[in-house]
């Protein structure tokens, strides 16, 4: 089984890439950010919590985001991989992955990270608001406090991850079919 986390800020292109490296490789799609969607849309008890912290630029509990993965992981056995989207946020989300994915025989492969300025950020993620309907991309504002707070939060994954060797910085700016390339051939290096 071949698992990877493709890693990056909020609107490094982390959705456009999964769904292009999941049809190349065949990878089972996991994206935290999908699942907390769901629920929202289907105004869950979750869902609603969910959402009062996303409009904030806030994360989700370690607990509810691990306790997802779980699940998905139990419910698709016959999986070949999978892509981590956006997971994990935390170094202790790491090493809860990292639990999890021993208990069940497996390990991450490899996080390749994307690399995008603030700037870049902030408009592609203005501009994904425009037509996604999700609050949290309309407001300048709330999206740097979400640039922010992954930077302030998130960049220790990559650290814990390095110290086993498993960190690619791929630049996540240029074509998507450019990103796309950079991408494949850290994959297939490790395949």
């Amino acid at each position: 089984m071949f698992n990877l986390i493709l890693f990056g800020p909020p609107g490094s292109g982390k959705g456009t890439q999964s769904e292009k490296l999941i049809a190349k490789y065949g990878l089972k799609h996991l994206s935290t950010g999908d699942l907390l969607r769901s629920e929202i849309a289907n105004q869950t008890p979750l869902g609603v919590e969910a959402k009062k912290l996303m409009d904030k630029g806030q994360l989700v509990p370690d607990e509810v985001v691990i306790g997802m993965i779980s699940s998905a992981l139990d419910t698709n056995p016959e999986a070949k991989g999978f892509l981590f989207d956006g997971f994990p946020r935390t170094a202790a989300q790491a090493e809860a992955l990292d639990k999890l994915l021993e208990l069940k025989k497996t390990s991450i492969a490899v996080m390749l990270a994307l690399n995008v300025t603030e700037e870049e950020l902030v408009k592609r993620l203005m501009k994904r608001g425009e037509t996604s309907g999700r609050s949290d991309d309309t407001n300048e504002n709330v999206i740097r406090a979400r640039i922010t707070e992954y930077h302030n939060k998130t960049a220790v994954v990559a650290d814990y991850y390095k110290n086993f060797d498993k960190v690619v910085m791929v630049k996540g700016e240029g074509t998507v079919n450019d990103i796309f390339s950079s991408l494949s051939a850290e994959i297939d290096t490790r395949i």
